[in-house]
């Protein structure tokens, strides 16, 4: 000890900024230590901690799982820095992190490694202070919001929340620092406890006072609020059955886990008497979360399964349990050890149990449904589980070529499979209609035979309906076939939410937007967590222009998936129709993604043309393409003629005209065995507009037109419009191309670019395409209104 050099810090008052890893004990060894180097080079870039640190009044405490950094300058440069290292967290998407504030008394030692370690109160209380947040929160002491108050800029920012109860019993007064751009508005988990406790409180004082006044109107107001407790209660007949665990040593059977998962759940949602939440609401969620009573009432549920599945060879083990939400107490749990040809007796035999548990009521058709074998051939059902499982990760040509492989051997295995059948046809026809497939002749009439198949061996499977409805629906556009299926369905398949979704696609197809809605509506409180169903209809909102629907419906899937890429990137389309680019590059700039992902792809690209600053992202494309992804089939033309665009507004004519001549050579080779895609056809029109070529550029999009008349599909059809205003005014043709944004102007619908919004003034004042129209008084008008 004697050669130790110390240096003795006394006891001062200093400012406190504690800042803790939201999630860090979950993370790897080595996630560990990458994220907190990641949050040290965050600390290290803001402003007010260099400058603190230059003059010497700043000391940094790691603890672990995040840090302290003790100012001796003011209370205004912990919260300053809190504020600049939350913005800097905004392109840090998966670092989640929360602040604490205090100022108090302080003192430590520095050892002779620069080692600095610090005790008392003031650290001690911002902790607490700390404690009481969620991810994203900068939360102060009352002490140190009293302290900014003094500052009239950091008035507006201050948000008093009360107290919260910290460890030991300790009362803690706190302020929530937010505003548009740092910080996080939401009440933090703990305060929205408090707030029901002094809301049950209030309550219970308020029909005192009615008892006390009017015995009678006292009666009434019990009456009437336990019946809305009845109302809010999860039905008791109401079950999630969230992921199981994949206990196997081969780890690529994951997939085997998700398929009896499906099973069971597939089989207790086509009884009646229950509601059921749908796997995409619940797939998020580990497979044995400690928090069961909040996940129930996220997902309006009073019973939870969790189970187990380990696969060795031909033998499996199966242990499943039901488990009461409310008090986490477990109602029924057995183990099932069976061999592989015998996994559906054990799938039946859960969903009986369970449906014995809750009390259900099964009519005789469900028992025969429940107690079902799909198929005979174990190899026909492994096929089976695997297409199912890459069906169900995120749309992707790779995805979904991969779910069509599984699905096709599954029915080669089992041609009398019409579970296998009614699968590879929804893939098929999902895939024709959103061109993550190559769209052809072929794979319509596939898509069309399985489900014909599908219905042949089992007329009262209802996914077998929906499958022929999805064909009606994508291939044909024959909405009124589509509905008739889709509402057969309906007593086969009682708690799906797919069929209140695929109605409000038709519906929107249709342009009965306000119907739509309804069906969204419907179908979200049937599966209130399903991140592709609350995407779908904040692009609803987003086709419709009522920007701030849906973001709000974004944020609730970013909730969800806080690191969701093609959220984000709607997020930042949304920016680029309101005009605000540099909220839309925010989002964009730190996103690095892959051709597959077309969607974000092209909101980068068209981001660099809209700011008029394409040259970065020229390279970007050029990589991409010089390896083209086959699997993307048309699109790698699409792309090629988005880089000519970008060269052309770049000033590179020549290079423009070669990508744009390269581009409609690999366009026009589709062509031939896509006669009827519109969007095939939309990018020729547009490659030949850039080429010049007047003539071809217009009949392509009247032939776009054609494919796809606006009478027939509201939502895509004004897409060919679009295609022609954009050609028109390039070729000298104003009066057209004026009279088409008038029309589009007016109208909602899905613009050219992929999931893209339909134009807006605001676009229309930044898109380079429109130059040509700037100096005309009608365009000009345009750009000036708002969208009826």
């Amino acid at each position: 000890m004697s050669t130790e050099i110390k240096k003795e810090i006394a006891l001062e008052i200093a400012h406190i900024l504690f800042i803790d890893i939201v999630g860090y004990s979950k993370l790897s060894s080595n996630d560990q230590h990458a994220t907190v180097e990641e949050l040290n080079q965050i600390v290290r870039a803001s402003e007010q901690s260099q400058r603190a640190e230059a003059t010497g009044r700043l000391i940094k405490i790691p603890t672990g799982d995040g840090m302290a950094l003790v100012f001796y300058t003011s209370p205004k440069a912990p919260a300053q820095c809190a504020v600049e290292i939350s913005r800097a967290l905004k392109e840090h998407p998966r670092l989640q992190v929360r602040m604490g504030i205090h100022s108090g008394p302080v003192s430590g030692v520095v050892d002779v490694n620069e080692r600095a370690n610090l005790t008392g109160a003031g650290i001690n209380m911002a902790k607490r202070v700390m404690d009481c947040g969620d991810a994203g929160h900068i939360l102060l002491s009352k002490h140190v919001a009293e302290d900014l108050e003094e500052y009239e800029g950091w008035r507006p920012l201050l948000h008093d929340l009360g107290s919260c109860e910290a460890k030991h019993g300790m009362r803690v007064s706190v302020v929530n620092l937010h505003d548009d751009q740092f910080g996080n508005a939401k009440l933090p988990r703990r305060f929205e406890t408090v707030q029901k406790r002094r809301l049950r409180v209030r309550w219970a004082e308020m029909t005192a006072a009615l008892l006390a006044l009017v015995a009678i109107v006292a009666g009434v107001a019990v009456f009437s609020r336990n019946r809305m407790r009845s109302t809010l209660a999860a039905p008791e007949k109401s079950i999630a059955v969230l992921p199981f665990e994949n206990r196997s040593e081969d780890k690529a059977n994951a997939y085997f886990a998700d398929g009896v998962q499906d099973e069971i759940l597939t089989r207790l949602s086509k009884i009646a008497d229950l509601k059921v939440i749908s796997r995409t609401s619940t797939q998020h969620y580990k497979s044995a979360p400690e928090n069961l009573p909040e996940i129930a009432r996220q997902l309006g549920v009073a019973h939870i399964l969790e189970g187990r599945v380990q696969k060795s060879g031909d033998a499996v083990r199966v242990n499943v349990q039901l488990i009461k939400a409310t008090n986490d107490s477990h109602l029924w749990a057995d183990t099932f050890d069976r061999k592989l040809t015998d996994i559906f007796s054990v799938e039946s035999e859960v969903a009986k149990a369970i449906a014995d548990q809750l009390q259900a009521k099964l009519t005789g058709q469900e028992e025969q449904v429940i107690t079902a074998r799909p198929t005979d051939n174990p190899e026909a059902y492994d096929a089976y589980l695997r297409g199912l499982a890459y069906n169900l990760k995120i749309v992707t040509p790779a995805n979904f070529l991969a779910a069509q492989k599984y699905l096709r051997e599954a029915v080669r295995l089992d041609p009398k499979f019409a579970l296998g059948w009614a699968l590879l046809s929804y893939v098929d026809a999902v895939g024709y209609r959103a061109a993550v497939l190559q769209p052809t002749v072929a794979l319509r009439e596939e898509a069309r035979q399985a489900a014909e198949t599908a219905l042949t061996l089992q007329p009262n499977l209802g996914e077998a309906l929906m499958a022929k409805g999805y064909y009606h629906y994508s291939c044909l556009r024959d909405y009124d076939a589509a509905v008739h299926y889709f509402e057969q369905a309906r007593q086969f398949l009682p708690n799906s939410s797919r069929i209140p979704e695929s109605l409000a696609y038709v519906a929107r197809r249709r342009g009965k937007w306000d119907r739509s809605e309804s069906y969204f509506n419907e179908a979200e409180r049937l599966n209130p967590r399903d991140v592709r169903l609350l995407t779908e209809h904040a692009g609803s909102y987003m086709l419709l222009r009522r920007f701030p629907e849906a973001l709000r419906k974004l944020d609730q899937v970013l909730d969800i998936t806080p690191d969701e890429v093609d959220t984000l990137v709607q997020k930042a389309n949304i920016a680029q129709a309101e005009g605000d680019l540099p909220r839309a590059s925010a989002i964009l700039a730190p996103l690095h993604v892959n051709a597959d992902d077309s969607q974000a792809l092209e909101a980068q690209v068209y981001q660099a043309i809209l700011e008029r600053r394409p040259a970065p992202i020229i390279p970007r494309l050029k990589e991409i393409l010089a390896k083209p992804d086959p699997t993307l089939g048309y699109i790698n033309g699409e792309l090629r003629f988005w880089l000519g665009w970008a060269q052309e507004v770049a000033g590179d004519h020549a290079a423009a005209q070669e990508s744009w001549r390269q581009a409609r050579s690999e366009l026009e080779s589709f062509l031939k065995e896509q006669p009827e895609n519109f969007g095939l056809i939309g990018d020729l029109a547009l490659t030949n507009m850039g080429l010049g070529n007047k003539a071809a550029a217009l009949t392509l999009a009247e032939r776009a037109m054609a494919a796809i008349p606006i009478e027939k599909d509201a939502l895509a059809g004004p897409f060919p419009i679009e295609i022609l205003a954009r050609a028109a005014a390039r070729l000298g043709e104003p009066d057209r191309a004026i009279a088409a944004l008038q029309k589009l102007l007016s109208i909602p619908y899905a613009g050219p670019r992929d999931r893209s919004l339909p134009l807006t003034p605001a676009l229309l004042r930044l898109d380079p395409m429109f130059d040509p129209l700037r100096s005309d008084p009608r365009f000009q008008k345009l750009c000036e209104e708002k969208p009826k």
